[in-house]
């Protein structure tokens, strides 16, 4: 094993790659979009809102103003805290891959686009809060929604200064971009909702195809 290149603080995006959101997600930009009178896109085409800053979303796909994301944002939150917030489920395999790095001492974080404080209530309703050492997300009032912010504050917080010894775990560009904008490498999954082409064009070191992957990357080959 090359311990030059071994990762000893393993940082997770959450929806896409902990969890499937999609229909929980959907449903609240359904409604969002609702509230203004839109016609309903395409359920392929609101895959789009999984994953980046909701507000971002909001002005890129649907052509708001600020003010007006803003608004779609709150009518989306009317929804999503009440019920969408689980309609949601753990894929296959995580839990393992997360109990093979605790057991192999890695130091495990959430970094997430999510406000914060939905992060930590997923979590903990799946059973999965105890393996991270920090869940870090967004503030509900739209500070810290850069995935690099919220990667530079989840490893504040964990204290971890030798970014060499860091890797991000996500599955869209956002999260490759955003931890090269902090530093540190990253794994792109392929069983979320980004495609092999978007997160090779955006840089990601590695590719893992199931989640059990990202273990044998980490663990086994000692990357």
């Amino acid at each position: 094993m090359d311990t030059e290149k071994q990762y000893e603080t393993i940082l997770f995006d959450l929806d896409g790659t902990l969890t499937d959101s999609a229909e929980g997600i959907i449903n609240s930009v359904r409604y969002a979009l609702r509230k203004f009178g839109m016609e309903e896109p395409e359920r392929e085409t609101l895959y789009r809102f999984i994953g980046p800053p909701l507000h971002e979303s909001m002005e890129k796909y649907c052509g708001f103003s600020e003010e007006q994301a803003k608004l779609a944002v709150a009518y989306y939150r009317e929804y999503y805290q009440k019920q969408g917030i689980f309609e949601n489920k753990v894929y296959e395999g995580v839990e393992d891959v997360l109990n093979q790095l605790k057991q192999a001492g890695k130091t495990l974080l959430v970094a997430t686009s999510k406000p914060e404080i939905y992060a930590n209530q997923i979590l903990a309703h799946f059973g999965l809060a105890d393996y991270f050492s920090h869940i870090a997300g967004a503030n509900l009032d739209r500070s810290r929604t850069k995935k690099e912010e919220v990667i530079l504050y989840a490893l504040g917080k964990a204290h971890a200064a030798d970014r060499s010894k860091v890797i991000m775990v996500g599955d869209r560009e956002h999260d490759v971009l955003g931890a090269k904008k902090a530093g540190i490498a990253c794994i792109g999954v392929l069983y979320g909702y980004g495609s092999r082409e978007e997160l090779k064009r955006a840089g990601a070191e590695y590719l893992a195809e199931l989640p059990e992957d990202i273990a044998g990357l980490v663990v086994s080959k000692g990357i």
